[in-house]
């Protein structure tokens, strides 16, 4: 094992981040059968893989490697786009993966763990000493600098990140015990049962796939995974457990390093993994004072910004006038004689007169025409709502027209639409 670097140097300069952002996210319905979930949109002008990547930039990280392979021409766009500003000459890179049968013509990535020893010769080339493993499909923001010094000054092989989660939501991560020194005893990736954490019967303690390690160890690990014909090359169902039963595996709890301004008062992680969280994450950011802030300046999150006009209210007559009232909208949108209330408006999107929307998550370069009436929706970019479509007054109407979850929000796709005309 390598010394570590001198205590006055920021090991984050030392690592590079490795997104891992080849997620069908399935639980999304519509809203990935273009797209990878990482490349979902979010939050008026991002997508959700921006998370990841800016709290690696804001931490000091400049080397970033982002692994794709389901549907992936959204996300590589995005990335060529909004994160080609890495320049070599600064010793920084920025580079993009996708399944590339590398290793043999009839294998993509088999698994998180095979989806970086595929790659091992091109990180090899840049020489880290560390690699900070990211899933690129959850909305937080933290400082991996304090993951980093607790993996060097604890000595492990493998530090963890972890959130307390409710029982109830832990069937979807890997959940962990860990006794008073955060050494993990125990790991079980997606269990049915989950076991509930030490003296709180409700709660678990849940992986946030984020994973620390030396990287010369981290390749030894691969290539043992790699020989056993049983695995399913996966860090949370194979690497992981065998390190917490033949190695030492540190748990890193999300608390210690969570970034909050100063509107933020509790660590903010969420998993938009279905369309139920997905709608609260972004309708939530129209409240007075948001558990996600989005305005912090010490803290951005960057992304890819379109050219656009600024957003425009026009119509000041009774029964006909442009407003929005507790929303976020973008650059581009026109809001024509319409009412907007508690929705959250994507780049472009164009309100007709008389329509009125409520609780609307509205992707880029949608149209909404005259007397429309929506509310608790979700409508997929490019969209065309025609004249008089009322959406969120009928839940029986609503559920044979449109995809509906038991919460009673409404996707709406294009090809929902074109199925009305039929």
């Amino acid at each position: 094992m390598l010394p570590p670097p001198p205590a006055s140097a920021p090991l984050a300069r030392h690592a590079m981040a490795y997104v891992l952002a080849g997620g069908r996210g399935s639980r999304l319905m519509e809203l990935t059968s273009v797209r990878a979930k990482p490349a979902v949109y979010f939050g008026g002008k991002l997508r959700i893989i921006d998370f990841a990547l800016s709290n690696a930039l804001n931490s000091g990280i400049r080397r970033i490697t982002v692994a794709t392979q389901y549907k992936a021409h959204s996300l590589i766009r995005h990335l060529q786009r909004g994160w080609n500003f890495f320049r070599p000459e600064r010793n920084e890179s920025f580079d993009i993966l996708p399944a590339s049968q590398r290793v043999a013509e009839d294998k993509w990535y088999l698994g998180t763990a095979d989806a970086v020893y595929q790659n091992i010769d091109i990180i090899e080339s840049y020489a880290p000493r560390y690699i900070v493993l990211l899933a690129g499909d959850h909305i937080y923001k933290m400082d991996y600098e304090a993951m980093l010094q607790q993996h060097v000054e604890s000595n492990a092989d493998v530090t963890v990140g972890c959130i307390e989660v409710p029982r109830a939501d832990a069937r979807g991560f890997g959940v962990m015990h860990v006794d008073a020194t955060d050494r993990i005893l125990s790991f079980q990736e997606k269990p049915a049962d989950p076991a509930p954490m030490p003296g709180n019967p409700d709660m678990c303690l849940a992986s946030m796939g984020i994973y620390v390690f030396e990287t010369n160890f981290l390749f030894e690990q691969l290539r043992r995974d790699a020989a056993e014909p049983n695995s399913n090359h996966d860090f949370g169902q194979d690497i992981i457990p065998y390190l917490v039963k033949q190695g030492k595996a540190v748990a890193h709890p999300f608390a210690r390093s969570c970034v909050r301004s100063r509107g933020e008062a509790q660590p903010y992680w969420r998993d938009v993994g279905t369309l139920d969280a997905y709608y609260a994450a972004n309708i939530d950011l129209t409240d007075v004072v948001p558990d996600l802030d989005l305005y912090d300046q010490d803290w951005p999150i960057w992304t890819y910004g379109e050219m656009t006009a600024p957003a425009k209210f026009v119509h000041d007559e009774d029964g006909r006038r442009g407003t929005a009232i507790s929303s976020l909208v973008s650059g581009g949108c026109i809001v024509s004689g319409a009412g907007l209330r508690r929705s959250l408006l994507f780049t472009g999107v164009h309100l007709h007169s008389y329509a009125h929307v409520e609780g609307a998550v509205i992707l880029p370069y949608v149209k909404i025409h005259r007397h429309a009436r929506l509310r608790n929706v979700i409508i997929e970019r490019g969209v065309e709502i025609p004249e008089g479509l009322v959406v969120g007054e009928d839940p029986d109407s609503d559920a044979k027209r449109f995809r509906r979850t038991d919460k009673g929000i409404c996707l709406i796709t294009q090809g929902m639409i074109n199925q009305l005309k039929t």
